[in-house]
């Protein structure tokens, strides 16, 4: 789940203002239509290769930089992701997010992950986001999770980015009714500095592209429909 992003944010920001990834948006005109946010989703790998980051942050100029994509999942330990971090991260003189973690209530996963990077870090690593993705059943289920969050990480800003209901029975409908009720939510959040629903895509797109998130989520959240037009869910961001 590396695909395009796009978040809604609190009432300071514009709706539809950043787009996280592993490269830069193309511009037709030379002026941008979103701020880009840098996406250092592996620790080395051909979308990412870590040994280009610094010369990428130079060249494109983005003030901030997402890292390691759930590898709460993917079998990264936390004192791996540490001592990479204090590498590759650290010297980069813009804002940061510690690894993105999933919603998992296993063992060593999820919140727990989080909270075991933070503790090798030791103050030792610069950050200034704890990055969370979430997939439930329920707006409440969301809600607890973020307050969770908060109570674990009182002092740090947070940023969601990626959620949304898992496969909900009631489709784009239910999608619809959660993202209306959790957006008012982090609205009224301080600690809550952006949020990205999954996903910007059409149905079509996400189930070719990676139909094991397709599966997994439904395409019934998806921002766009298969004809380009924004979706009923991109309707509510736009509101």
């Amino acid at each position: 789940m590396y695909a395009s992003h796009c978040p809604v944010y609190p009432a300071t920001l514009p709706v539809n203002s950043y787009d996280y990834e592993t490269y830069s948006p193309p511009s037709s005109n030379g002026l941008g239509g979103l701020y880009y946010i840098g996406m250092q989703r592996c620790m080395d790998c051909d979308s990412s290769p870590i040994s280009q980051l610094a010369a990428r942050q130079k060249q494109l100029g983005f003030v901030t930089v997402f890292t390691l994509n759930e590898p709460d999942l993917n079998g990264i330990s936390p004192t791996t992701a540490v001592n990479w971090y204090l590498q590759y991260i650290n010297p980069l003189a813009i804002k940061k997010a510690i690894p993105s973690v999933s919603s998992s209530t296993s063992a060593n996963q999820g919140l727990a992950w989080a909270q075991q990077f933070v503790n090798i870090c030791a103050g030792r690593c610069y950050f200034d986001y704890i990055n969370l993705h979430w997939y439930g059943n329920s707006a409440q289920e969301f809600k607890d999770y973020i307050n969770k969050a908060h109570s674990m990480f009182p002092n740090n800003q947070i940023v969601i980015t990626e959620f949304a209901l898992r496969n909900p029975s009631g489709g784009q409908a239910a999608q619809v009714a959660f993202f209306r009720d959790t957006f008012t939510f982090l609205d009224g959040l301080s600690y809550v500095a952006m949020y990205f629903p999954f996903v910007a895509s059409s149905p079509a797109l996400f189930s070719a592209n990676d139909p094991a998130g397709a599966a997994y989520v439904g395409t019934g959240s998806t921002l766009y429909n298969n004809d380009g037009s924004v979706s009923a869910v991109g309707a509510v961001m736009l509101a």
